[in-house]
């Protein structure tokens, strides 16, 4: 039974030496010149002029919000679908309520004004 999760755990390891040896190898050969104006803080294009401290608007966490629901029902839909045949019709009434739920959850942010930017 494990001898399936191999492959998975062979490209997990492959995966993570490549972005390991690719950052390893950008940090010895790149340029390390800093100076006063390349250390000073950055800001879409201008000087930063209030506290980093500032309040954000609740509708950043409200766009968070949305993304994760979407991240996570998609997360759920692909083993669902995988082993749809075996579940059977308790599966799709089970991810049916789920869905709607999500959809609920949706209108609910839809209504609240979360995907209107003024």
């Amino acid at each position: 039974m494990l001898e399936g999760y191999l492959p998975i755990l062979v490209f997990l390891g492959v995966g993570t030496f490549i972005g390991a040896a690719a950052i390893a190898i950008g940090f010895i050969m790149g340029p390390h010149r800093p100076d006063s104006e390349k250390l000073s803080p950055y800001e879409c294009g201008f000087e930063a002029f209030e506290d980093t401290r500032m309040k954000f608007d609740v509708r950043y966490y409200l766009v968070a919000i949305l993304f994760i629901i979407f991240d996570l029902e998609i997360a759920f839909l692909f083993p669902w679908a995988v082993v749809l045949e075996k579940i059977g019709v308790v599966g799709l009434v089970a991810m049916a309520v789920f869905l709607g739920i999500l959809v609920i959850g949706f209108i609910y942010e839809w209504k609240k004004g979360a995907l209107e930017w003024e």
